[in-house]
């Protein structure tokens, strides 16, 4: 870490060093992904100008399309008032119009509460298979 890493100190971390980031569209306002970050993952998203998240269902970092294609621009980033939530401004690349769930959807918010049950609303609009490599 330098000097000039020193933003990264005013972010409330949690106990395991991460901190909540959700995706929003640039150009639409629509909210396209939850996910989270460490120290890492925010450093390199602000100097690559790409979503670079952590997983932490494989403990590592995550680099958004690195399996897909389906890239995140970064235009802003954004800190709440508390500090300890991050907002990503992006263009959703690698398909028009952009994927970034994993279901194949244009956002992972697809579903939607009607009459006590959930209702998938948005299309899928390429087959996952087609998307990610099956796991071995």
């Amino acid at each position: 870490m330098t000097a000039t890493d020193n933003w990264l100190d005013a972010v409330r971390w949690d106990d395991k060093g991460l901190v909540p980031v959700i995706a929003q569209e640039h150009s639409t306002g629509d909210v396209l992904m939850f996910a989270w970050m460490n120290r890492e993952a925010l450093a390199q998203t602000a100097q690559l100008r790409q979503a670079v998240y952590f997983s932490r269902s494989r403990n590592k970092l995550w680099f958004k399309g690195e399996e897909s294609g389906h890239v995140q621009q970064v235009h802003e980033i954004r800190l709440d008032c508390d500090n300890d939530v991050v907002l990503l401004r992006v263009t959703q690349t690698g398909h028009e119009p952009g994927i970034a769930c994993h279901t194949g959807r244009h956002s992972c918010f697809y579903s939607i509460l009607q009459d006590g049950q959930w209702q998938a609303v948005d299309p899928v609009l390429k087959d996952p298979h087609s998307i990610y490599k099956p796991t071995e």
